[in-house]
């Protein structure tokens, strides 16, 4: 099999979707926006070829390296696995008559009224939602939807831009900065509230072979607000023993067939709340955040691996074992700046040792990255442990003990 991987380098993890599909035997073909010269020694042993462009999103570029190596070589996939690459690769395989995900899936997990809508159709409990190409739009919806309310970009991943607004004032501060007069539009949305999570699976020609449950603690947008909060993310083992999960499951597979997803990894999130289940949005690549990481150290496998196979061969060859739970923790900074410090870490690491999978703590003098970009902008910890309840409670105990201090 000749793959052809767009981005092979960035972010960190592209590099084990490179390593799976050369440790499974095949050919694989990068295009990337680093130059060749970059590439470190493994990459170079991964990759057959590599095809440098000034951006993977520019269609007219992906398309024009694809073909030159379709030129020299039968492709038989071409793969995507960051979320904002999934649409180009999509049409620049459609062009070149590669099999994969397509047009239409990735477009409806990319724009999220037009997911919802379809969705809502296949009688798939949501939030109520709308595309806004003006403000008028958005202030119609708000006046029949009523707030809170939440605006987003009609393509972003995880809370990307994301933000609430709970009154009229608000509203019109979160449109005031949205360029409509030169053709933006936004996802605007009612508020579900409730306990959110995320379910993971691998597909092949739409059957789920992997699939995985991850919890927040707390909320997404909550979390990257609010600076004292350490937030985590926690995949659990229970996920085929605990009965709770089977509406999460039972739910994911209606929502599958309805975008068309065939083969690939999808990564859905979901609430839980007094409206009951509702889905949130969903896209057809693995989840951010080295979550696959968790899955691998949790479950005893190489889900990467896995991935390989069920492209090229739409083959699995290893089952979860459920043996841990796994999570990761986020450690803010109390302001930002430059690291100054840390306290707390020698305790953690008595107590705990045997469970911790990694860290990163910056180095004194590293630049802080403000809250909002994410669960590893800045220090971060991963553990796993048997039992999940044990396992949050030594989540949260780091949270109290390990503290990092910024000027």
């Amino acid at each position: 099999m000749n793959v052809v991987l767009i981005e092979p380098s960035f972010p960190a993890n592209q590099r084990d979707f490179a390593r799976a599909l050369h440790a499974i035997g095949a050919t694989v073909i990068g295009i990337g926006e680093r130059s060749k010269d970059s590439l470190d020694e493994d990459m170079r042993r991964w990759l057959t070829h590599y095809e440098q462009v000034s951006s993977v999103v520019r269609e007219d570029e992906v398309e024009r390296a694809v073909r030159f190596v379709q030129g020299k070589v039968w492709v038989d996939r071409l793969e995507a696995t960051v979320e904002a690459h999934v649409e180009c690769a999509a049409r620049v395989r459609e062009r070149c008559g590669i099999p994969g995900t397509s047009v239409r899936t990735a477009w409806l997990c990319r724009d999220k009224p037009a997911m919802k809508a379809t969705l809502r159709e296949g009688g798939i409990p949501c939030a109520q939602s709308t595309g806004a190409s003006t403000p008028e739009e958005a202030r119609e919806f708000a006046r029949r939807v009523g707030f809170p309310l939440i605006l987003k970009p009609r393509d972003s991943a995880g809370a990307s831009g994301t933000s609430r607004v709970d009154d009229e004032t608000q509203l019109e501060q979160a449109l005031s900065g949205v360029a409509f007069d030169r053709g933006a539009s936004i996802a605007i949305e009612e508020f579900v509230s409730g306990h959110e999570g995320f379910w993971d699976t691998l597909t092949i020609r739409g059957h789920v072979v992997h699939e995985f449950v991850t919890h927040y603690y707390p909320n997404v947008l909550e979390a990257m607000r609010t600076r004292w909060i350490s937030p985590q993310f926690i995949a659990t083992n229970r996920i085929d023993t605990a009965p709770g999960y089977a509406e999460v499951r039972e739910l994911g597979r209606r929502v599958l067939p309805l975008l068309g997803i065939e083969t690939s990894a999808t990564h859905m999130e979901w609430f839980a709340g007094e409206g009951g289940l509702k889905f949130s949005e969903i896209g057809c690549r693995p989840p951010g955040v080295r979550a696959w990481d968790l899955y691998c150290a949790a479950n005893e496998m190489d889900l990467y691996v896995e991935w390989a196979l069920a492209v090229t061969s739409g083959r699995t060859s290893q089952r979860a074992s459920r043996k841990y739970s796994a999570g990761i923790i986020a450690l803010r900074p109390d302001r930002d700046g430059h690291i100054a410090g840390y306290q707390g870490v020698e305790a953690i690491r008595s107590r705990y040792e045997p469970y911790i999978l990694d860290s990163h703590l910056p180095p004194v003098g590293t630049p802080t990255q403000p809250v909002e970009a994410g669960y590893m902008a800045n220090a971060w910890l991963r553990m796993r442990h048997p039992d999940y309840d044990e396992l949050r409670r030594m989540l949260d105990d780091v949270g109290r003990t390990l503290k990092v201090y910024a000027a």
